[in-house]
């Protein structure tokens, strides 16, 4: 059952309503993170899950700056002309990876369209640095689109990220409206090119931008032909007044039936729930892809 929103009400349901967590690690998070200069995601995109993962002392590094080249409608990751890349950053994300213990390092970063290789040159050399001075670490980036330059693709792919995702966001019907910046076939292309490097691929896409069940499957199936084996389903929140509004919130029996439906089209290990994002508990996915379970 998919509920209705009002133009006159959004307020949360009852199931997207809980205790946000503030104590636990999260002066680790800001000591080694934020502190440095560093980004996250976690806090850029105002991420419901933040308080909850900052407790347990972990993050997803945010690469490359906290401007975006694009202006998805979705985001609430700051657009417009990003400043000159952070030579130490790959240095400043390794010692916060090692002081804060992580095991499973998340890296993600904005969208570079003003750069050559889009960034990807980045991404490899801390992967690179990682490996080299965290070798039992597993990392996973959440890479964009980089325009589908298949030299910046393989430079990415070249560092053998332990995941290799790249977010599909929503169904192609709706990208004109929430990422008219992108292209769905480009970013099938990007899933398709690392599954065929043999890599474990994952994306995720959000509910309740008005799309509809059909266009959902049809998601679905265009992610396990294209070699995804891991995929998350959220719920979309509206970041603010000026993004895209929630056109539908989605009960938590819903998000079990698309669990069933991706596992039956294919895709070993799904994760849906309102609350679902990319990076919740991604260590926890990877274990599940690798064991099976």
């Amino acid at each position: 059952m998919l509920q209705e929103i009002s133009k006159k009400s959004r307020r949360l349901p009852p199931w997207l309503k809980r205790q946000i967590a503030h104590s636990g690690k999260q002066n680790i998070v800001k000591k080694f993170v934020h502190n440095p200069g560093l980004h996250t995601v976690c806090q850029e995109a105002k991420c419901p899950n933040r308080g909850e993962c900052y407790s347990k002392g972990i993050a997803t590094f945010l690469i490359l700056g906290n401007i975006c080249t694009r202006n998805c409608s979705f985001c609430n990751i700051s657009h417009g002309s990003p400043k000159p890349l952070d030579k130490t950053e790959p240095a400043k994300l390794l010692n916060a990876a090692q002081n804060m213990n992580l095991r499973h390092v998340v890296i993600t970063s904005v969208t570079r369209d003003d750069l050559q290789d889009g960034g990807a040159g980045v991404f490899a050399e801390i992967v690179n640095l990682l490996r080299k001075q965290m070798p039992s670490v597993s990392v996973e980036l959440l890479v964009p689109d980089f325009l589908g330059d298949t030299s910046a693709i393989d430079t990415v792919l070249s560092s053998r990220p332990d995941v290799f995702n790249h977010n599909i966001e929503t169904v192609p019907e709706l990208y004109s409206k929430i990422r008219p910046q992108a292209d769905y076939k480009r970013s099938l292309f990007v899933l398709n090119r690392a599954a065929s490097k043999g890599l474990i691929v994952k994306s995720g896409f959000m509910v309740g931008l008005g799309e509809n069940e059909s266009q959902i499957t049809d998601v679905m199936k265009d992610l396990h032909q294209n070699g995804c084996t891991i995929l998350t389903i959220g719920q979309y929140l509206q970041p603010s007044s000026g993004h895209t509004p929630v056109t539908k919130f989605i009960e938590p029996e819903k998000f079990e039936h698309f669990q069933q439906v991706a596992k039956n089209i294919g895709i070993k290990s799904v994760f849906s729930g309102p609350y679902v994002r990319s990076s919740y508990r991604a260590a926890e996915l990877l274990h599940n892809q690798i064991s099976g379970t």
